[in-house]
């Protein structure tokens, strides 16, 4: 089993944070801590969704240009656009200008909005898919039966390019689980953060 990495303040880490200059804050300040917002869940499904067949760090870096792109995600506005925001977006070299993936996003608003009426929000219906007990997996599996059956029920309603891979991801990062490996100095601040957290 890997023992991680050891970041500049000399603690150990998950190796992954030490793969890329920009994953050190990522990991620290954002990845495995609970997420409750919805314009935040959203956006990381649709960026989780983006990186099908690609890097993290290539999403990360274009981050910035992907919310300019897309208002944020809000997933409001987005339901609306036409062919033209469709086009824009093919031609806009900050984002990853695949067409499949972009349509999936504006297709993706529609059906989250649906599900906010349906559900009260985003946060209360992926929530539910938070494991009972969850598995000690240190990060040596990709899916799991929760993110096998939001993604299930995501395509059933509609939803396109959230695979159970993809979905499995977006849980970690969104913090429905604490896959920090136990060594890392993190570790124990997500396990605070989702004991202190209010689920929707």
């Amino acid at each position: 089993m890997s023992q991680g990495f050891v970041g500049p303040d000399k603690k150990r880490r998950c190796k992954w944070s030490g793969a890329a200059p920009e994953f050190l804050e990522y990991h620290d300040s954002e990845w495995g801590f609970p997420v409750a917002d919805d314009r935040r869940l959203f956006e990381k499904l649709c960026l989780e969704g983006f990186q099908s067949g690609l890097s993290w760090r290539t999403i990360l870096a274009k981050r910035e240009h992907f919310r300019a792109a897309f208002h944020d995600f809000d997933f409001d506005r987005i339901a609306r656009f036409k062919e033209k925001d469709v086009a824009r977006l093919l031609g806009d070299p900050g984002i990853v200008r695949h067409r499949g993936k972009i349509e999936a996003v504006i297709n993706n608003a529609q059906r989250a909005r649906e599900l906010v009426k349906q559900e009260g929000s985003l946060a209360a219906f992926v929530w539910r898919y938070e494991p009972a007990k969850p598995a000690r997996t240190v990060q040596l599996v990709s899916t799991s039966p929760e993110s096998i059956a939001l993604s299930k029920d995501l395509k059933k309603l509609g939803w396109k390019f959230v695979g159970p891979t993809t979905v499995y991801a977006f849980m970690q990062a969104m913090g429905l689980v604490n896959d920090h490996i136990d060594a890392c100095v993190i570790h124990k601040q997500v396990a605070r953060a989702r004991k202190a957290f209010t689920r929707p």
